[in-house]
């Protein structure tokens, strides 16, 4: 059994390491998207001047909420569309020593949305599938630009609660550009050194084959990796170059590499949340989200951590019958795991990974027990609020603030109002949109593949376990998350065409209700505190957004756990393995 103490001491290390970055990375981009002067402003303002001629941007125009939305559609659209072709030409493209061949249209479909959404979900061994060009041009370019247009929808939210009487939430173009120049880049940069100097691959050499000790023959693999691995950390995209992903010594070498990519992935996540204190002018408030957020990630890593620490009695109570089974379980379930990481890390890694919008993994979250499995899933089915993806994990755990003041609001007879902003009819109908089309896309689809004909003969499993591959498949396209329950085969022309919908769904139906909400608080007066007003920025506001948020996602997914992990669980209890 693994000693507890170093995790709790890495734990504790994380919470106060992340804490320290969410202060000062959220006072940078609080500067950044205001068009301060920031440190590195001698180096880059003449580069952010000059693209903004080069693009014919204008700075100092704002755009109301909805031409912001129709420029980030339109942006998001062209990018699907270029990194299609890539995929279905990358045959003739330079940068392809392996000669790969193009992707399937159904596949390439899938890829191109996958990595527009910010979702990297991958139905394809990436090693043997695309090159390196597909990989940098179409595949890591999107890893910058999805995660800054969901920083910048965020910005454009925090804009509408702070500001009074306008339409006006900033200029998408311009916002684009800082993200990309001032934070993704520079810190991609830095990372992407710690990673090469820690072992971390970062080459363009062809694939090698090498002789074993054995007399076998095994091919290495080459690429990227490091410059690949940063951004993929940072964006909360998830998506590697290897079909192990982080579990691989190549883009993932020593636990030093494996703490910093947990930390780079709630980073830029929770240093948003002091962006927001500080641009509505209360940095209580950005700290209130931040706990609340925190709360319920060490809560989800406890009960993950315990669910595989206790492991499968199944196997351990028949070590004669089963040795090699039983060998996995010894201490704790194992299997799946990377023995370099073991239990712990790897539960608190798929926590942080699915608490984001992140689908990298160092352990397959196929083979976690099922109530280890439900952590995961249960993350991502709440959209990913906890930290969350860059920018959408601050404007969905906004939604959910809104929804808490609004609840409070009708418990006491007042108008709800959050940051002096009075919560009114329309605005509930976008935020009740915003809630629902989470669950519709994914029970829906998830309702669609148990009766289309050959779907269920994807799974590698039957029963409950069976349905719970298929619903996390659902559930991570959904939530932009990307990871997966393995078992499920879904590179067939169902599951990349359903899947592909359902990542374009979860983002943009939710980003435009999102966006319109925005529109309607940015142009609202802002009331005066009074006595009566209810403070959304102490202990009490803090429980109530944490009850609210799991009443409600347990309400809506509550009846389909039942029948998958949960009833999985009591069989493995039960004795019975289906």
């Amino acid at each position: 059994m693994e000693t507890l103490v170093p995790a709790l001491v890495q734990v504790i290390l994380y919470v106060i390491l992340l804490a320290g970055i969410t202060r000062y990375l959220g006072m940078y981009m609080a500067q950044v998207f205001a068009g301060q002067r920031t440190i590195l402003s001698p180096v880059l303002a003449p580069v952010e001047r000059g693209t903004y001629r080069l693009l014919r941007i204008h700075p100092a125009r704002e755009q109301t909420w909805l031409a912001y939305t129709a420029a980030m559609l339109g942006f998001s659209v062209m990018g699907l569309l270029v990194t299609y072709l890539i995929e279905r030409t990358q045959q003739w493209l330079p940068l392809n020593p392996q000669g790969f061949g193009p992707l399937s249209p159904d596949l390439a479909f899938n890829t191109a949305t996958s990595f527009t959404t910010n979702t990297n979900w991958q139905s394809y061994v990436p090693e043997t599938t695309v090159s390196y060009l597909t990989n940098m041009v179409g595949l890591a370019v999107h890893n910058f630009t999805s995660a800054a247009v969901g920083i910048c929808l965020a910005i454009a939210l925090i804009r509408g609660f702070a500001r009074r009487e306008t339409r006006a939430l900033g200029n998408f173009w311009v916002d684009l550009v800082r993200c990309t120049l001032y934070i993704l880049l520079p810190l991609s940069l830095v990372v992407a050194l710690v990673y090469v100097s820690q072992g971390a691959i970062q080459n363009f050499n062809p694939y090698q084959a090498v002789h074993t000790l054995q007399g076998n023959t095994q091919i290495v693999v080459g690429g990227p990796f490091a410059s690949q691995e940063a951004i993929k950390q940072l964006g909360t995209n998830g998506g590697g170059t290897l079909n192990a992903n982080s579990a691989h010594p190549f883009e993932n070498p020593t636990p030093l590499t494996n703490f910093v990519q947990m930390l780079t992935i709630f980073s830029i996540g929770g240093a948003l949340t002091y962006t927001f204190g500080h641009v509505v002018g209360d940095r209580r408030q950005g700290w209130a989200l931040w706990i609340a957020m925190t709360i319920v990630f060490l809560a989800g890593f406890g009960l993950l951590a315990w669910a595989e620490q206790a492991g499968n009695p199944l196997l351990t109570q028949h070590a004669v019958l089963n040795q090699a089974a039983s060998a996995l379980q010894a201490g704790g379930n194992m299997e799946g795991k990377e023995v370099r990481f073991g239990i712990y890390d790897s539960a608190l890694y798929a926590t942080i990974t699915t608490d984001a919008s992140n689908g990298a993994v160092t352990g397959m979250h196929d083979s976690f027990t099922p109530l280890g499995g439900l952590v995961p899933l249960t993350n991502i089915a709440l959209g990913e609020i906890i930290f969350g993806g860059v920018g959408s994990g601050l404007y969905g755990v906004l939604i959910w603030a809104v929804v808490t003041v609004f609840i409070a609001g009708l418990m006491v007879g007042r108008t709800p109002e959050y940051l002096g902003k009075k919560i009114q009819a329309y605005d509930m109908k976008m935020v009740t949109l915003e809630i629902l089309i989470l669950p519709l896309s994914i029970l829906g689809f998830t309702a669609l593949a148990m009766i289309w004909p050959g779907a269920l003969d994807a799974r590698t499993n039957s029963g409950p376990h069976g349905l719970s591959e298929i619903l996390y498949a659902y559930t991570s396209a959904t939530g932009n998350n990307g990871s997966a329950f393995a078992g499920l085969s879904a590179n067939v022309p169902f599951y990349n065409l359903t899947l592909g919908l359902a990542m374009l769904v979860g983002r943009f139906g939710f980003i435009v209700p999102m966006m319109a909400l925005a529109g309607s608080l940015a142009a609202k007066k802002r009331a005066l505190v009074t006595a009566g007003t209810f403070p959304t920025h102490g202990p009490l506001f803090v429980g109530l957004l944490i009850g609210v948020i799991l009443i409600v996602g347990a309400l809506e997914y509550f009846p389909v756990y039942a029948l998958g992990p949960i009833v999985e669980h009591l069989q493995m209890l039960a004795g019975k393995l289906n």
